[in-house]
């Protein structure tokens, strides 16, 4: 089996500027903002902070080849954690490692790295993160090197070629300015939409029933809840989605309350939809033993390529009543990417989410744009992600940290 070496790892930092309330009720633009001074404010619905801009966080690693690979870590706020880390502690553990040009030589140095912070108690957040960029980017340098798309390297000997999309929240400040949006995307061939709870339960049922009253049983309709509701209020709210048959409801609780997740699971009849706060098998495992998850949301820019697989694996094989569908939020191409390979590869997938204006930031970063025809995601089939990144764009918007090596004796 051929090997290579790490010569370098390079990240960069994105903050883009962005009409929040353009994009408001939708993927990683949910609600309303209060006003500060500071990039970061308080959601006018909830505790929890938002970025007024676009940010990410990219990876570039280097081979001693010249061969290189693109990742990217899931960071809608502070991006410069992820870099630093990938740059501080993650650089050192795989920077100059020989490794095999395969899925098990990625899984190699991906064990590296999360071994490399286990014992003080780094085996998730901002750390996972960053691990999960710089796998994302092993398995684009791998897939370029032996010539094959990322989705071929995982297992499948027939990945697909298009994945479903379902549509990631409906824009608008009325219940007719998103009925209006519903009705376009219907007419791009949509039957499944994500709703956001970014006001009150009363006023999402009222649009549930409304969307339910004018596309009949044919539409899907999921809704987010953001973490926010208590479980009493969640209970009400999931018997209401009962009456109109909602897809799931997902993320109804703060992250912490596995065993008010479980009550919630057993009370209602609509599935619970949870994972994109977790990053990995050991962080979810105690939802899923217990009954919590009907759809599984692991998020590729969270846990990367390996492990998202990992997960899929384990809940094909432990959890068959699971279904999983990938998070999708703020996001560029390689994260996009990611996520569809995977989706691509995993028969446990059935579709993938899909937000038209994160798509579209997206694309302004590669030289050929990622495709949505109609309402299915055309699957990369290049080598490796299957994208190019335009790295003169990238380099003019990036504020990437700038660590130099410490020169040697």
């Amino acid at each position: 089996m051929a090997v290579d070496r790490i010569a370098s790892v390079e990240t960069f930092s994105i903050r883009l500027p962005r009409d929040s309330a353009a994009v408001r009720g939708t993927a990683g633009s949910p609600t309303a903002l209060q006003p500060g001074s500071f990039d970061y404010r308080w959601s006018e619905a909830y505790a929890t902070l938002y970025s007024v801009n676009f940010e990410a966080a990219l990876v570039k690693l280097t081979a001693e080849s010249g061969r290189v690979g693109w990742g990217e870590a899931q960071a809608p706020l502070a991006p410069d954690v992820a870099c630093l880390i990938a740059e501080q502690l993650l650089r050192p553990a795989i920077e100059g490692q020989a490794f095999e040009l395969s899925a098990s030589g990625v899984g190699a140095l991906r064990e590296r790295m999360y071994a490399g912070m286990r014992v003080r108690g780094q085996t998730g957040g901002f750390m996972l993160d960053a691990i999960a960029g710089v796998d994302i980017a092993l398995w684009d340098l791998v897939g370029r090197a032996t010539g094959r798309p990322v989705c071929e390297l995982l297992g499948n000997a027939a990945p697909d070629t298009t994945v479903p999309a379902y549509l990631s929240g409906l824009s608008g400040d009325t219940a007719d300015a998103r009925i209006a949006r519903a009705e376009d995307a219907w007419g791009r061939g949509f039957r499944t939409v994500k709703l956001f709870l970014d006001r009150n339960p009363e006023d999402m049922v009222e649009l549930v029933t409304a969307l339910r009253k004018r596309f009949g049983p044919a539409i899907s309709i999921a809704v987010d809840a953001l973490w926010h509701l208590d479980p009493a209020t969640a209970r009400v709210f999931g018997h209401a989605l009962d009456e109109l048959d909602a897809l799931w409801l997902e993320c109804p609780l703060p992250p912490e309350m596995l065993h008010a997740h479980a009550r919630l699971a057993a009370e209602i009849k609509t599935p619970i939809a949870l994972g994109e706060s977790y990053r990995s098998r050991h962080e979810l495992e105690p939802f899923l033993a217990q009954g919590c998850v009907g759809w599984l949301q692991p998020d590729l820019g969270r846990c990367g390529i390996t492990e998202a697989v990992a997960i899929a694996r384990h809940v094909a094989g432990e959890y068959p009543n699971v279904q999983v569908v990938p998070h999708i939020s703020i996001a560029l191409g390689p994260q996009i990417a990611a996520a569809l390979h995977f989706s691509a590869a995993m028969p446990v997938v059935p579709m993938a989410e899909y937000n038209p204006s994160v798509f579209s930031v997206a694309n302004q970063f590669l030289a050929e744009p990622l495709a949505l025809v109609g309402h299915h995601y055309q699957v990369p089939r290049s080598p490796g992600l299957g994208i190019e990144i335009d790295e003169g764009a990238v380099r003019a918007v990036a504020q990437r940290p700038v660590l130099q090596p410490v020169a040697s004796d």
